[in-house]
C-alpha cells in the first residue's frame, strides 16, 4: 500500500479562465479533483522544463563551489588518456 504524499498548506493560485475551464473538464471526465489535476500538471512541468532550470541551478552552485574543470584542460587530460590506452 501506498503511502500519501504530506501535503502542504493550501495556496491560492489564480489562472486564465480557459485554462481552469480545461481544469474542470479533465477533472470531471476523469472523474478526479481539480487539484488532482492541477498537481499532475505539476510534477509534468517539473520532469520537463522545471527540471531543466532545477539542474541549472545546481550546476552553478557547483561552479561556485569549484566543483568544475576547465573544458581545455578536461580536454587534454582526455586525450592523454586515449593516447595511453592506444599505446
Amino acid at each position: 500500500m501506498t503511502d500519501k504524499p504530506v501535503l502542504s498548506d493550501p495556496i491560492t493560485l489564480r489562472v486564465p479562465q480557459d485554462i481552469l475551464e480545461d481544469i474542470e473538464k479533465i477533472a470531471e471526465a476523469t472523474e478526479r479533483s481539480r487539484s488532482w489535476v492541477i498537481v499532475r500538471a505539476l510534477k509534468y512541468y517539473l520532469m520537463s522544463e522545471g527540471n531543466d532550470v532545477l539542474q541549472i541551478l545546481k550546476g552553478e552552485e557547483q561552479i561556485a563551489n569549484g566543483e568544475c574543470m576547465d573544458a581545455e584542460e578536461f580536454f587534454a587530460e582526455l586525450l592523454d588518456e586515449r593516447k595511453d590506452a592506444a599505446e
